[in-house]
């Protein structure tokens, strides 16, 4: 595919009737953090340019970099380090398990496993589990420490190896990947295949209503190619021999739907939750090009007022660091124009992110330990879906007199 194409037909319904509806600045990928060696090498950057589907009304960014650019080299992000995502994780699996009544005997698989934080608490309830994900090196860890995870692009294919080697699914589970992913149609066709005939396919991902209404534009980035609502799902599963359940809001990457499906005319009835939010999301007027007009408005008055506050607070003698080197963090910087002249560093709990530089704005990435050694005046939360978390770690911080801004969905400044 080379580095980068541009899709002509939405990835969920296959209609051609694509619109162009937001252009933020185009960014290197939002995960590839660099050494000191690599700063003066060239960074390429890519489009960041949302499109809406006329036909089911699904948003998608218009433009792919090629996965193999974005999973297989440097890839930093693993779910250990997101503590309350951990422990929504836990719960998550305990839910799961007392619902569809998961023993010894039962075949649980994660696409985009990741470390396999979620499968390893499927494995303490004594269930069987296999993961997948494209993440070469974050695999093979996973898989040497129990959790046997296959680092390949979840696919029909490799669905029906899986299904011959392990046997069916009792459930197929996903979290936030479904986001990632260029041909969903052959991920769901693969997830039909491999399901058991009481199986669920069980996925979570960031819920597009909540996005739109909260500002949170820096969950734009080149790993999310698509930005989900209900009503395109239930188009996608219809076309891939599946059928859509229920669907939960949750909490999430700021907020996320869980939608449950199981193979068409499955054992399980629907209980109309899907139509209660698709009835929603035409109330909020989602499939209207001025809403998108209107949003771009509001990302930027949100800019205009984060750059003056950090200008301002830098201005009269204060220092400001960052804390979150996640990927949202990338677009934020770049779109909003805030790099190293603003911020003097970014806290970070994953290890292997820290002693890096962040892409494009070339801060330095360092442990949360420097926060107490530098005692900067102010922290930005640029994981802002994790704030409250941030700042009761950084209760010490915050009593020596620290203070946080948020910036989203207004750039304020918050006491612990």
């Amino acid at each position: 595919m080379g580095e980068l194409y541009q899709r002509t037909t939405c990835r969920m319904c296959e209609g051609d009737g694509l619109a162009h509806v937001l252009a933020l600045t185009p960014t290197p990928p939002g995960n590839n953090f660099l050494r000191a060696d690599q700063l003066a090498d060239p960074e390429p950057s890519y489009p960041l340019e949302l499109y809406q589907c006329a036909r089911c009304h699904h948003v998608q960014l218009g433009h792919v970099v090629d996965p193999r650019i974005l999973y297989q080299n440097n890839y930093t992000y693993v779910s250990a380090t997101g503590v309350s995502f951990v422990e929504h994780l836990r719960q998550y699996a305990r839910d799961m398990v007392g619902r569809l009544g998961l023993g010894p005997a039962s075949l649980v698989a994660d696409i985009g496993s990741n470390d396999g934080t979620c499968l390893g608490f499927f494995k303490e309830a004594h269930t069987r589990v296999v993961g997948v994900d494209p993440a070469t090196e974050i695999a093979n860890r996973a898989t040497q420490s129990g959790i046997p995870t296959v680092a390949d692009f979840f696919s029909h294919r490799l669905a029906t190896e899986l299904r011959r080697e392990h046997g069916p699914a009792a459930l197929i589970t996903s979290h936030n990947a479904c986001a990632h992913i260029d041909r969903l149609d052959d991920v769901f066709r693969g997830a039909e295949h491999w399901l058991a005939d009481d199986g669920v396919f069980v996925l979570e991902v960031g819920y597009f209503l909540d996005v739109h209404q909260n500002t949170w534009f820096d969950t734009i980035y080149h790993e999310h190619l698509d930005y989900h609502t209900v009503e395109p799902f239930a188009a996608l599963c219809t076309r891939t021999g599946l059928e859509v359940l229920r669907v939960e809001r949750v909490s999430p990457q700021g907020g996320s739907i869980r939608v449950i499906a199981q193979r068409a005319n499955g054992v399980r009835r629907p209980d109309g939750t899907a139509s209660q939010l698709i009835a929603l999301e035409h109330r909020h007027r989602l499939h209207d090009p001025a809403t998108f007009a209107a949003w771009g408005e509001r990302i930027a008055a949100v800019g205009a007022d984060l750059r003056r506050l950090v200008r301002e607070l830098r201005d009269s003698g204060h220092t400001v660091a960052g804390y979150g080197a996640a990927t949202k963090a990338t677009t934020l910087l770049c779109h909003f124009g805030i790099g190293a002249g603003e911020l003097d560093f970014i806290a970070d709990d994953n290890p292997l992110k820290q002693g890096l530089f962040s892409p494009a704005s070339h801060i330095p990435v360092v442990a949360p330990r420097a926060i107490a050694e530098r005692r900067p005046d102010y922290l930005l939360i640029l994981a802002w879906n994790f704030a409250d978390g941030i700042i009761a770690r950084q209760q010490a911080y915050a009593d020596a007199g620290g203070r946080f801004i948020v910036p989203m969905p207004t750039a304020r400044v918050v006491a612990a």
